[in-house]
């Protein structure tokens, strides 16, 4: 039985080579709201005539990113302080 013969050091390349680099980022992921306007396929233009929008921010306005010019166009205010539930 033959033995194998192992690499000359030189040849191998050891350790981690991103070593000290920056952790890239990852994709940016739509948020929920960029989501449902999707689905609603609307326009920025029809984000304040939409009622079907206005009532999800209604519900969700605490919970999910809602911009806060459509929050003050529809005179709608959410708690800046949450708890979380622990």
């Amino acid at each position: 039985m033959t033995i194998p013969v192992a690499l000359p050091a030189k040849d191998r390349k050891r350790g981690n080579p991103n070593w000290g680099h920056p952790i890239p980022l990852g994709p940016a992921l739509p948020t929920e709201f960029e989501l449902r306007v999707r689905q609603l396929q609307l326009t920025a233009q029809m984000y304040t005539s939409s009622a079907e929008l206005r009532a999800w921010c209604e519900q969700n306005r605490n919970r999910c990113y809602v911009p806060e010019w459509l929050l003050a166009e529809w005179c709608i205010t959410a708690d800046t302080y949450i708890r979380s539930a622990a």
